[in-house]
């Protein structure tokens, strides 16, 4: 069992960063991989980010390549996801989830509770 925690939500004007964290417990952290997720109102919940246990490989959703930056801290067991360039439509609940195994291509078994992320324009 695994239980993920995020924090770093909150309101933003477009242009604008924020970064995300996720505190993770419940399990050997270096050997699960991690992502970041959203749901935006009225649509469905969406990949964006996920980075293997040894933080060697991430992939990103194509709207968000260039803008965000997804990392880990194993010592810390911790995720982080570092949105710069914010635009309006990334406005979204960001879920964290933890992954059966280290790589990125894992089940998604676990999530947080989610954080809010708002963007005016």
């Amino acid at each position: 069992q695994v239980q993920l925690v995020e924090s770093g939500g909150g309101l933003v004007q477009a242009g604008g960063s924020l970064r995300l964290s996720c505190a993770a417990s419940g399990r050997t952290f270096s050997s699960t991989a991690m992502a970041w997720f959203r749901r935006a109102p009225g649509k469905e919940r969406e990949f964006v980010a996920a980075i293997s246990g040894s933080g060697g490989t991430i992939d990103y959703a194509d709207p968000v390549k260039g803008r965000f930056t997804a990392s880990r801290d194993n010592a810390k067991n911790t995720v982080y996801l570092q949105m710069n360039n914010l635009k309006p439509e990334d406005t979204a609940v960001y879920y964290c989830a933890a992954g059966l195994r280290p790589i990125v291509t894992t089940t998604w078994l676990y999530w947080g509770q989610g954080t809010q992320v708002t963007v005016s324009s």
